[in-house]
C-alpha cells in the first residue's frame, strides 16, 4: 500500500496527550504502522552511564505514535485526509480538503 504519510510531512495529532499539536515527521515505521513526530509524545528514559554518554541520567526522546492518530496538515493549517491520483504519468498524493497536490 502507498504511504499516505512520509518523512518530512507536517502532521497534527488527533488523539492522545498531544492532541492538536503539530510537528514534522522524523521517522516512519511502516511494519508497526507508527510514526515519530518531532517534539511530540515525549517520554523519559533512565540511561546508565556508558562510553558514548558518560553522564547518563534521565533523557527525553520522542516515542512513536500510531499512524491513525495523526493527520496531514493542508495549506490552510487544517487536518486533511490524503488521496492518490495520476497526473500525467505520475501518481501523486493530494489533500482531500483543498484538492492540491502534496509535494514530496
Amino acid at each position: 500500500m502507498a504511504a499516505k504519510i512520509k518523512k518530512g510531512d507536517r502532521v497534527v495529532v488527533l488523539a492522545g496527550k498531544d492532541k492538536g499539536r503539530q510537528g514534522a515527521v522524523l521517522k516512519v515505521l511502516p511494519k508497526e504502522e507508527r510514526v515519530v513526530v518531532e517534539g511530540l509524545n515525549m517520554v523519559q528514559r533512565h540511561t546508565k552511564p556508558s562510553q558514548g554518554d558518560p553522564q547518563g541520567g534521565i533523557k527525553s526522546k520522542e516515542a512513536a505514535l500510531h499512524v491513525s492518530n495523526v493527520s496531514l496538515v493542508d495549506s490552510n493549517g487544517k487536518p486533511t485526509r490524503v488521496g492518490f491520483r495520476v497526473d500525467g504519468d505520475k501518481k501523486v498524493r493530494f489533500a482531500k480538503t483543498t484538492g492540491e497536490v502534496i509535494n514530496g
